[in-house]
C-alpha cells in the first residue's frame, strides 16, 4: 500500500497521534504532542513534525527541534536535534527511509547539521540512515531500573549514598519551585556552569519557565540550603520513565553539602515513590573521549548502554568553521 508522509499540522490528528507514540514501544516524552506543544512555544526553537500513514493507519512519526541562538550567533548555531525518534511500527526500515527522506528534505536548506540522539536500540534502521546521509557515532548511556526505593538505594555507590545522608543531615532539601522566582535561580546556577566548564549552548530562560508553566510536562526538583537555592534538575516524564535534561548544583560551597548529588537523586527517588521504571541520564559522552561526568553518572546504579547518535552535516563549511572556532578560538556556547 503507498505510503504517505505528512508534514502540515492541519492535516495530522493530535489524538491520534499521541496514541500512537504512547502505545508504541519505544514511545517516548521528546516524540510527544505535548513535547511538540513545547518546542512551539519557546523562543529559538521551531518543531518539525512528520507522521507516516498507509491508507487511514498511522504508521510512523518523528518530531525534531530546529534551534539557533540570538542575535548574530544564529547563523552559526542551526541545527535540527531530534530525540528518540522515530517512531516506526514494527521497526519497519522502508517507513524509517521515508521520514528521513522528508526530513531532509525539509531542514537540510536551513541547518548546519541534524543530529538523532537515539533514547533505544535503533540498529534496525541504521542501512535508512546511512542511505539517508547520515553517519553513526557511538554515545553512550546510563539507565537506572528502579524498582522499589530500598533497591535504588542498594544500588547507589556508598560515596554516593554517604554524600547524600551527609547533605541531608546538614539541613539540604528537595524541594519542587514555590515560584518562577525558584526556577530563575535554578537558572542562574546553570548558566554558571555552562559558561565555566560545560561551555556548550543553553536555551534561554524563557524554556525553563515554559517547562515551569506548562501542563504534565514533568518536575523541576530544586535543592534548597539556608533558604537558598544550590542546585537542581529539569525532568520531563513519559510513561514509565523520567529524565534527566538540565541539572546543575553549588558543589563546594558549603562543607559536606553536595547539590549535584541531591539533585541526581531527586528523580530516582521520585520514580520509586512514585511507581515510575526508569530514570534516563539522557546520555554519558563518547567512549572514547575523558568524560568525568560520566564517572559520576556510573554512581547511581544504572546500566550503561550504546544506543549512539546519528549525523547529517548538512553545511560542511560551516561546520567545519564552527568546529574550528571551538577548538581554537575557544568559543563558549558552542553547539558542536
Amino acid at each position: 500500500m503507498f505510503m504517505k508522509i505528512i508534514s502540515d499540522r492541519s492535516e495530522i490528528n493530535f489524538d491520534n497521534l499521541e496514541q500512537f507514540v504512547y502505545h508504541h514501544p519505544h514511545g517516548n516524552f521528546f516524540q510527544s504532542t505535548k513535547a511538540y506543544e513545547f518546542f512551539q512555544s519557546v523562543e529559538n526553537y521551531e518543531p518539525v513534525l512528520l507522521v507516516a500513514k498507509k491508507g487511514n493507519e498511522m504508521v510512523g512519526s518523528l518530531l525534531a527541534a530546529l534551534m539557533k541562538e540570538k542575535g548574530i550567533k544564529g547563523y552559526f548555531s542551526r541545527r535540527c536535534i531530534v530525540w528518540g525518534g522515530p517512531l516506526v511500527k514494527e521497526d519497519n526500515p522502508h517507513i524509517a527511509h521515508g521520514l528521513l527522506d522528508k526530513l531532509n528534505q525539509i531542514v537540510s536548506s536551513k541547518t548546519i547539521y541534524t543530529e538523532f540522539r537515539n533514547l533505544y536500540d535503533i540498529c534496525w534502521a541504521q542501512a535508512s540512515f546511512l542511505e539517508n546521509g547520515f553517519q553513526f557515532n557511538d554515545h553512550l548511556n546510563y539507565l537506572v531500573k528502579v524498582d522499589s526505593l530500598e533497591n535504588a538505594k542498594r544500588k547507589l555507590s556508598k560515596s554516593k549514598l554517604r554524600q547524600i545522608n551527609q547533605s541531608l543531615k546538614l539541613g539540604a532539601s528537595i524541594i519542587e519551585p514555590r515560584n518562577l522566582e525558584d526556577v530563575r535561580n535554578f537558572y542562574h546556577i546553570l548558566v554558571k556552569l555552562y559558561k565555566e566548564k560545560v561551555k556548550k549552548s543553553l536555551p534561554v530562560f524563557n524554556f525553563f519557565e515554559k517547562f515551569y508553566t506548562g501542563v504534565s510536562l514533568g518536575k523541576y526538583f530544586l535543592i534548597e540550603q539556608n533558604n537558598r537555592i544550590v542546585g537542581g534538575i529539569l525532568c520531563p516524564i513519559y510513561k514509565d520513565t523520567i529524565y534527566e535534561w538540565f541539572v546543575c548544583g553549588k558543589d563546594g560551597d558549603i562543607k559536606n553539602v553536595y547539590p549535584s548529588v541531591l539533585a541526581t537523586w531527586a528523580p530516582i527517588e521520585y520514580a520509586a515513590r512514585n511507581g515510575l521504571t526508569y530514570f534516563d541520564f539522557m546520555g554519558a559522552g563518547k567512549p572514547d573521549a575523558d568524560y568525568g561526568v560520566r564517572e559520576f553518572k556510573s554512581k547511581f546504579g544504572g546500566e550503561l548502554v550504546n544506543y549512539g547518535r546519528f549525523l547529517r552535516i548538512n553545511k560542511p563549511v560551516l561546520y567545519f568553521i564552527g568546529k574550528v572556532g571551538v577548538k581554537v578560538l575557544g568559543w563558549v556556547g558552542s553547539v558542536f
